[in-house]
């Protein structure tokens, strides 16, 4: 089954703005870089994907997608993770895809093994696989199959939500959790955590708060 991961990306200065507490604005930057640096090549190794599309108008996320062999789409509205998201949608159905994996750029420390049991979900008849956050809230990943199974809503309570569209729609809705895909990277208490975690998943986000560390 074609299966195209859509990766929407903001331009660097308008992300993370929760991180505010702990990083300025030029730190929390070169955080974001470097998490969305580990999740395109996670999804770019993966030889279950038919492809990677990157919905951005940051231009260096857009030049190493390129590098990586990932499609570049631009954010035309940058009105959100749901619309880029749909722009990649759209982008999808044109191109014939049969089903699509909404992933975001603040999960660093997603796993290719579990990147691929996410994908070897069965995909019979219309089916949307919600992966929430860690708090069982938010949403982390769609995966759609056909891509227009639902119009994804993220953000607040979007968990809940994105099962309630499903029903809607006359999908099945399932959960899955993989463990590196529910932690997303939006609040000081986030960057914690992962960096609490004995691990050597998201090496690149780890060497860039390392790096900003020993300059204070």
């Amino acid at each position: 089954m074609s299966t195209l991961a859509i990766l929407p990306v903001k331009r660097f200065e308008l992300a993370k703005q929760r991180l505010s507490a702990r990083l300025p604005a030029a730190q929390r930057e070169t955080v974001a870089r470097a998490m969305v640096e580990d999740v395109l090549h996670t999804l770019t190794a993966s030889s279950e994907l038919t492809g990677v599309l990157v919905v951005t108008n940051e231009p260096a996320v857009a030049a190493l997608a390129e590098t990586l062999g990932a499609i570049v789409e631009a954010d035309r509205t940058e009105a959100g993770q749901s619309a880029a998201a749909g722009v990649g949608i759209a982008y999808a159905l044109q191109a014939g895809i049969e089903r699509v994996l909404l992933i975001p750029g603040d999960c660093p420390a997603l796993d290719g093994e579990e990147l691929a049991a996410l994908l070897a979900h069965p995909g019979g008849g219309r089916v949307v696989v919600v992966v929430p956050d860690r708090h069982g809230t938010g949403t982390n990943a769609l995966l759609l199959n056909p891509p227009d199974a639902i119009a994804p809503a993220f953000g607040p309570d979007s968990f809940a939500r994105h099962c309630e569209l499903a029903d809607e729609a006359g999908a099945r809705c399932e959960t899955a959790r993989p463990s590196t895909l529910l932690l997303d990277i939006d609040t000081p208490e986030d960057l914690a955590e992962l960096l609490a975690t004995a691990s050597e998943r998201a090496p690149r986000t780890r060497a860039a708060f390392a790096a900003l560390t020993a300059e204070r």
